[in-house]
């Protein structure tokens, strides 16, 4: 690796060494070789092609999806003192000129584009003129089966090989199985590319599953006693749920806002706008919202129904924590989710080939939302890799789950079933199993079955839990074609016979919704990342300064620092420029742009403390 491109990192970004792989791809993009790159989300990608666009010749082109994405990384750079602009739908006439202009000047270091412009007739004639550094190709998993209906133009992007074949390309993308990466290498011409592959482990996000049992009264509890005044994305699978979740937030004092496709483009925009420049606002979404969000401090991602596969579950829980503290990515599932799901495969227009794909990602996700061991061991396996048995950071591995031998209680249920006809849902099996003999029960004759009563012994939540968890192990399936009736599998039959033990786990209960209080009976919210209360005090004197001056130049606050940048600032408390320009984040234009006004508010916080520390009394002392 050469030291320019050290000094670009240290200098421009502010950081003293790279990540992982990062280091190998920039020296591979700097030598003109092209590359497929795979980072998980937060692991800094854009460093990978930000980093050799300032130390090759020429103008780096970025292939972004997402109009906010674009503003935001310009935003960002241009912050760091880098020359970077963006052509989109947005801009008047006369700006796109200006654009163009400084374009053919040689005056830009970056320029992001969305593919439509992109592949206009102007544009690429304007790049015919322009010495290009690099070519980028953000998003690159939008070229395969399923993105490219959310963007087709990305299907013509191999255009730009053949007709810049002496400029280096590279696709980045966060999420791709192997026959993604294939389709990617393979529409946009890559065939020489070197792959780049990292880890999929996030560690600093801690994932917690918990069964439904009033999921916007346990959504409510997380929020009031680990996230309040967070920024979050609460996930639902319909729109109605969408609204109507946003709604009953927003009541409740939370500054929540709906996204979802079939809002008019005006509140689309007005939701996602408040949640990259605010920084306690929670965005209610359908899976529309998100790709491309580049917010580094959403601090949870709530599931407040189950993803269809645990690519889509990794994609929409990586959208937290992107600046390496800690975030959470909760979800409340129950069997009804199940059934959904199952419909939505079923009733698409899809083949019958894809169905059974669905059907068996559907079926993976049932199961790691089931697990009673390691949740991070189970879904980074799933992706190829090989994690130790504990993380350490997960529900399962912080409070392991009570497991108990459900051999018995599963043959019950499953002759319930089986005795029934296999032709009702949940509640009616339940209701056999506990002796509950009502009108439909007794005229069906079901009240004279061997079964009815075998399970008076639990309630109804029970019941259901161990009916749900026998879904989840292939033991029942749910007929979506009618009612939800349960049926029994070709694996049942041991399990039934009683050949097989089966263990469960055992439901927790879940706690009332509550919000912590300081002594005065005040709300308090929770403390993270700093040490004690006089580092907090200056992390939250910190943000302030930062939200005022992002309020100030109309931009979003983590575009001056992250939230990482200021914790670093809150506990070493640099006194001088030189020691404020060690602090990560911190390169030579913000240093010179913030140094002095940021370390007013440290220097200021410190005097505060050392006057404090010098009125009170010696601990000795009569």
């Amino acid at each position: 690796m050469s030291a320019t491109a050290h000094e670009v990192l240290r200098r421009v970004f502010g950081y003293a060494g790279f990540r992982g792989q990062q280091e190998a791809i920039i020296a591979h993009a700097i030598a003109g070789g092209d590359s497929l790159v795979l980072m998980p989300t937060g692991a800094g990608k854009s460093l990978c092609y930000q980093v050799p666009a300032l130390v090759r010749p020429g103008t780096a082109l970025v292939v972004s999806p997402l109009i906010a994405l674009m503003r935001d990384q310009v935003a960002t750079l241009r912050q760091a003192g880098v020359r970077a602009a963006c052509l989109n739908s947005t801009l008047a006439y006369g700006e796109v000129r200006d654009i163009e202009g400084q374009l053919r000047a040689g005056e830009l270091d970056l320029l992001y584009v969305a593919p439509e412009r992109l592949l206009g007739d102007r544009t690429l004639a304007l790049l015919d003129d322009v010495d290009l550094a690099l070519v980028a190709v953000d998003e690159a998993h939008c070229v395969s089966q399923w993105g490219h209906d959310f963007r087709p133009e990305y299907l013509q992007l191999s255009v730009l090989g053949e007709r810049f074949p002496e400029v280096p390309r590279m696709a980045l993308t966060a999420t791709a199985d192997e026959p993604t990466r294939r389709e990617i290498l393979d529409r946009l011409r890559l065939g020489s590319a070197r792959v780049f592959v990292s880890g999929f482990d996030r560690p600093n996000i801690r994932y917690r599953v918990v069964p439904k049992q009033n999921p916007r009264e346990q959504l409510a509890r997380l929020l009031a006693t680990e996230h309040a005044g967070d920024a979050g994305i609460v996930y639902c699978l319909s729109r109605r749920r969408v609204e109507e979740t946003a709604a009953w937030l927003g009541e409740r004092g939370i500054d929540a806002r709906p996204y979802h496709a079939g809002l008019d483009a005006r509140a689309r925009e007005a939701s996602q706008d408040a949640f990259i420049r605010g920084e306690g606002v929670v965005v209610v979404a359908t899976i529309a919202f998100g790709m491309g969000i580049d917010k580094p401090d959403v601090r949870f991602v709530a599931h407040l129904d189950l993803p269809g596969s645990l690519e889509a579950y990794y994609q929409e829980t990586g959208r937290a924590g992107r600046d390496g503290l800690p975030a959470t990515a909760w979800m409340a599932y129950g069997l009804q989710d199940v059934v959904t799901r199952r419909q939505m495969v079923d009733g698409s227009e899809a083949g019958d080939a894809r169905k059974r794909i669905e059907r068996r990602k559907l079926d993976a996700m049932l199961g790691y939302s089931e697990l009673a061991t390691c949740r991070r061991r189970s879904l980074l396996a799933y992706f190829g890799e090989s994690p130790p048995e504990r993380c350490g950071n997960c529900d399962n591995c912080l409070d392991p789950p009570e497991t108990w031998d459900a051999t018995e209680e599963a043959q019950k249920a499953l002759s319930c079933v089986y005795r029934t006809g296999q032709r009702f849902g949940v509640a009616y099996v339940v209701d056999v199993l506990r002796g509950k003999g009502g009108d439909r029960v007794q005229r069906f004759g079901h009240d004279r079955l061997p079964t009815f009563g075998v399970g008076a012994g639990r309630d109804a939540a029970e019941w259901r839990s161990i009916l749900r968890q026998l879904v989840a192990r292939g033991l029942l399936q749910v007929d979506v074609d009618g009612y939800g009736a349960l049926r029994l599998t070709g694996d049942a039959r041991p399990a039934l016979r009683g050949e097989v033990a089966i263990t469960l786990r055992r439901d927790a209960p879940a706690p009332r919704a509550r919000r912590p209080r300081d002594e005065s009976g005040a709300a308090t919210e929770r403390r993270r990342f700093v040490a004690d209360a006089a580092h907090q005090a200056l992390f939250d004197a910190l943000r302030a300064l930062r939200r005022e001056l992002a309020t100030s130049q109309g931009v979003p606050p983590y575009v001056i620092f992250h939230d990482a940048s200021l914790v670093a600032m809150a506990e070493r408390r640099p006194r001088s420029l030189e020691q404020f320009a060690a602090m990560p984040g911190v390169g030579a234009a913000k240093l010179d742009r913030y140094g002095e006004t940021f370390l007013e508010v440290i220097r200021a916080h410190g005097d505060r403390v050392e006057a404090a520390a010098s009125e009170r009394p010696n601990a000795g002392s009569v």
